[in-house]
């Protein structure tokens, strides 16, 4: 009888950790920026799906101390050794065999979450080397086959400016894409590796000099979102941000119009910044970078092309 109350307790337990666990994870939403991606739903369900299992381990392992803290705790002045205990079968495969499932299936969402992204161009950066011929057989077997998009907008990067090219040739330093339509980024680097980072997107890519490298992203939330450089790329690059806008598919096909008609005017931080007196008392003679004003996305294109 005692041993199916313990029995009996301990399983209350487990259910008590499954449903707080579950709570935690719920609440791991909130603490991730705003989801603004149908990738982005992705990920958070696969980290709400982490903070949940961590929860239920932690608090497991916890639980166990303090029980055995309570009701096995040695006699006053008792100093002998304990039983020595022996392993059991069942419990070093269950042991083996939960991680082992937890770790291939956490791999397996991942590996999909990357696939819908459909990101092409990195191929070429594994492959910098002379492929052997296995490789070369590895390489025609994923060739890169772009996946359907609604529409393709060239990304131009570089020490300090971001700017991009839209259908029709319309140039803009703003990112404007549509909602819930497959968008299409085909990004390009000038002279260093720069980083494509929009938080509210889950999406960090390095775009590397002389790589044409394309991923695709499905916007699903109206919004005003910063990109960011997620690389260390100078000493101004943390000025290198600029404004993203999701907006209905009527509303971004009326804004292509209006810039059609406009010249492409940007104001650069980094410039503004570089040309301003020191605010210091002493003024370092370290060696930087001076960033280049503003330029358009056709004349960074035929610098791209031409280092490639």
């Amino acid at each position: 009888m005692v041993r199916f109350l313990e029995y009996l307790l301990i399983a209350g337990y487990i259910a008590v950790l499954l449903v707080v666990s579950h709570w935690i994870g719920q609440q791991a939403y909130s603490w991730m920026p705003a989801e603004a991606t149908a990738e982005a739903q992705k990920v958070d369900h696969l980290f709400s799906f982490l903070v949940s299992i961590g929860a239920f381990i932690i608090l497991g392992l916890v639980g166990m101390m303090v029980y055995s803290v309570l009701f096995f705790r040695a006699p006053t002045n008792d100093y002998s050794e304990g039983h020595p205990s022996r392993g059991d079968v069942r419990l070093e495969i269950l042991w083996t065999a939960t991680p082992t499932v937890l770790v291939l299936w956490i791999a397996f969402q991942g590996f999909n979450i990357y696939q819908q992204l459909n990101i092409l161009g990195l191929g070429q950066i594994v492959h910098l080397h002379a492929p052997l011929e296995s490789e070369r057989a590895y390489a025609a077997d994923v060739s890169d086959v772009p996946k359907p998009a609604a529409e393709t907008i060239d990304v131009f990067v570089k020490q300090w400016d971001w700017s991009f090219r839209y259908p029709n040739n319309v140039t803009s330093h703003e990112l404007h894409l549509p909602v819930n339509l497959r968008t299409r980024l085909n990004m390009h680097a000038q002279e260093v590796i720069h980083g494509f980072y929009v938080p509210e997107f889950r999406l960090k890519q390095d775009i590397v000099p002389g790589r044409n490298i394309d991923l695709v992203v499905t916007p699903t939330r109206v919004g005003k979102y910063k990109l960011k450089d997620s690389q260390f790329s100078g000493t101004y690059f943390s000025l290198m941000d600029t404004n993203v806008y999701v907006e209905p598919f009527d509303k971004y096909n009326q804004w292509l119009a209006q810039a059609a008609d406009e010249p492409m005017t940007a104001k650069n931080q980094a410039v503004t910044e570089y040309t301003q007196p020191a605010k210091t008392l002493f003024k370092t003679s370290w060696y930087t970078v001076a960033p280049a004003p503003s330029e358009s996305p056709v004349a960074i294109e035929r610098k791209v092309s031409h280092d490639t």
